[in-house]
């Protein structure tokens, strides 16, 4: 595609605003649900071509994020582990880390796999208390503790 950086740049920026708001959206429509799982996916593309890991890393856990919303458990699990995987290879910080670890977590808690689910939520719990931001904690805390309600915190 003949973009250049930092059109790139802002198309990722902004899609990925647009599908934080379609997940915070409290009376979401089908047309929203699939405009939220594209926008997702188009961001982590411009990402792809502008970004570093980290944006790798976090694009790849808003698809994620997006999937449970959608209660499509292997495409959640599928875009977790990846983020899990960037955080590991490039040794992001534990924020990064705890939020794969809990998005591991709620795709498991989807389908129904108490223990893998278990195991993840004590590695997103451990990593979480290594968080050194208090706010950074709380927030990687309230979304680990949401996991077994299914409630998306916002």
């Amino acid at each position: 595609m003949n973009m250049d950086f930092t059109t790139h740049k802002q198309m990722a920026i902004d899609l990925f605003n647009l599908t934080w708001d379609l997940i915070e959206k409290q009376d979401r429509t089908e047309s929203d649900d699939d405009t939220m799982l594209y926008a997702a996916m188009a961001s982590r593309y411009h990402w792809a071509v502008v970004g570093t890991p980290l944006n790798f890393a976090r694009g790849e856990w808003q698809i994620s994020r997006v999937y449970a919303i959608l209660g499509r458990s292997e495409a959640a699990l599928h875009h977790a582990r990846k983020s899990e995987k960037l955080c590991l290879e490039h040794d992001l910080e534990e924020f990064d880390l705890g939020f794969a670890y809990e998005a591991i977590a709620r795709a498991y808690a989807l389908s129904g796999e108490a223990a893998d689910q278990e195991r993840y939520m004590s590695l997103a719990l451990e990593t979480a208390e290594k968080v050194q931001m208090e706010a950074n904690r709380d927030w990687l805390l309230k979304n680990i503790h949401s996991v077994s309600t299914g409630f998306i915190p916002v």
